[in-house]
């Protein structure tokens, strides 16, 4: 692992890198988020030679008492999610050799002291040189603990020098307000480096996301038009069609507003309306999303009624399939007034921006799972065709699905072949997988690697994040102050009917998707 501040970041998204020999502990290794997700991108990266032969996992949690079990439910998790499927015997026995586990609390010191020594193990009998990647895969809750226990236990070293690295990633949310998340901060500061600290948003990692920059500030034709002059409206999307899956007690403190829109969203928003950077470097990069938040226009108490909508699914059905009410999901509260969805309408306060509105929304129970970035054209000054029967012409659309079928679309107008001048919108389309005859890796796989080298330009500063948390605490408190009442909508729809009103109110419509 290399120092972060050593890394070649010019490489940034372009170029495939190989991490150093390092010991990976992840907390919170008996979970969901460590067998769905993290150990398949850990074997996929170790079959693509990414990863050294002497990379060492090390699993931390108060069940994991007997390693062989453990690697056993790894084997199994790679089995039914890894994107190298079948899972090839003699790479997962390899891959396997460097995986063990120590059983713990995340307040023991004792148990801190156990698997420091497991650490040094690995140093001695598999040369990982003293270098480390904390993954904090566990409730938030634990957070600052383990960031304690690691600072008492004597298990960071400072990034100065070209001496090992330590680093730690952590996962969302950070914080659940401004404040909660300034108050992290400090504390993962009083223990971390700044530098050494990897805040990870998982969306941040797909194609298409990553591809926006490459498709601004790489191909000249598009960064003279995205702007205000050329660019009528912006709309973003994360719909779900899943409901809670049995999070309720965790939704319950969270929202859709929390959960998905404060960094996801927020994320997207950044990297489509950001000015260029000056180089591809992640504190270039990282600037410039700053500066863009901090543009956004705060949400005043007065105008939360206006400029947004909250929601809440009712019973309905999915797909043919009925489902229950949010109220009526395990560890929900009786009379519950979360969000499930949320519309909103900000505006960007620059000069590339002024005046267009960009309209988020996102909600669970909705008809299907899509995530997209529609950049809205205006219409064409001069209906030059009307004395041939075509009144109107179809503004030009620029569509980037995030998931799935990860791509992009620009729909423009055409002749339609025949005597007679009739026109129809076409798509022009680009779909990774048929573009370049291979499927992306998946988003865990490119930031697992990213931190094990040391690139932070996918994850979030502490200033991005003050950032956020300031624009979505002000949305907050205008719907307290404003009394912004939560609106139900009939799971499997695309929400309330006030979400469409939002957008007629300005002539507009969302996107039928």
């Amino acid at each position: 692992m290399a120092e972060a501040g050593d890394n070649p970041l010019r490489e940034g998204l372009r170029d495939a890198r190989r991490a150093d020999p390092g010991v990976m502990v992840i907390f919170g290794a008996s979970g969901d988020l460590t067998h769905r997700k993290l150990v398949p991108a850990l074997y996929s990266l170790f079959c693509d030679r990414l990863l050294p032969e002497t990379f060492t996992l090390i699993g931390f949690a108060r069940s994991l008492r007997d390693r062989q079990a453990f690697v056993d439910s790894l084997r199994a998790a790679c089995d039914q999610f890894a994107r190298r499927r079948p899972v090839d015997a003699a790479a997962w026995q390899r891959f396997a050799a460097g995986v063990t586990c120590v059983a713990g609390s995340f307040t023991r010191p004792e148990d801190f002291a156990a698997l420091k020594q497991a650490c040094e193990a690995s140093d001695r009998e598999r040369g990982t040189r003293g270098n480390r990647l904390y993954y904090l895969a566990t409730p938030p809750a634990s957070f600052e603990p383990i960031v304690w226990g690691l600072g008492s236990a004597g298990m960071v070293d400072r990034p100065f020098g070209a001496g090992p690295s330590t680093r730690i990633v952590i996962e969302k949310p950070f914080g659940h307000d401004l404040d909660s998340a300034r108050a992290l901060n400090a504390t993962v500061h009083e223990v971390f480096d700044e530098r050494q600290v990897f805040r990870i948003d998982h969306y941040l990692g797909k194609e298409t996301v990553q591809n926006l920059l490459v498709f601004r500030f790489g191909n000249s034709i598009f960064e003279p038009i995205w702007n205000r002059r050329y660019v009528d409206f912006v709309e973003l999307t994360v719909a779900e069609s899943i409901g809670v899956e049995g999070r309720g007690a965790y939704f319950e403190t969270a929202g859709i507003l929390r959960d998905i829109v404060q960094n996801h969203m927020l994320q997207f928003l950044s990297l489509t309306a950001m000015e260029a950077p000056v180089a591809f470097e992640a504190d270039a990069v990282r600037d410039e999303k700053v500066k863009l938040l901090r543009s956004i226009r705060p949400m005043p108490p007065g105008a939360a009624a206006t400029h947004s909508v909250r929601g809440q699914y009712a019973a309905g059905s999915i797909l043919g399939v009925p489902v229950p009410a949010y109220a009526e999901e395990p560890g929900v509260s009786p009379g519950s007034e979360t969000d499930t969805y949320v519309a909103l309408k900000l505006f960007i306060d620059n000069w590339r921006w002024a005046g267009v509105p960009f309209y988020l929304r996102a909600g669970k129970r909705l008809p299907k799972r899509v995530s997209e970035i529609a950049i809205h054209f205006r219409p064409a000054p001069h209906l030059m065709f009307r004395d041939l029967g075509t009144d109107s012409l179809q503004p030009n659309l620029l569509s980037m699905r995030i998931q799935p079928d990860e791509g992009i679309a620009l729909t423009f107008e055409s002749k339609v072949p025949g005597p007679a001048v009739r026109i129809r919108p076409v798509n022009m389309e680009f779909r990774y997988g048929t573009s370049f005859g291979q499927e992306p890796p998946e988003a865990y796989e490119r930031l697992i690697l990213d931190s094990l080298v040391g690139d932070p330009t996918l994850f979030t500063r502490s200033d991005e994040i003050d950032a956020a948390w300031r624009l979505i605490t002000g949305v907050r408190r205008g719907w307290e102050e404003g009394r912004v009442p939560v609106r139900a909508y009939e799971a499997g729809a695309w929400g309330p009917r006030e979400a469409d009103a939002l957008l007629a109110a300005d002539g507009r419509a969302w996107r039928r998707l």
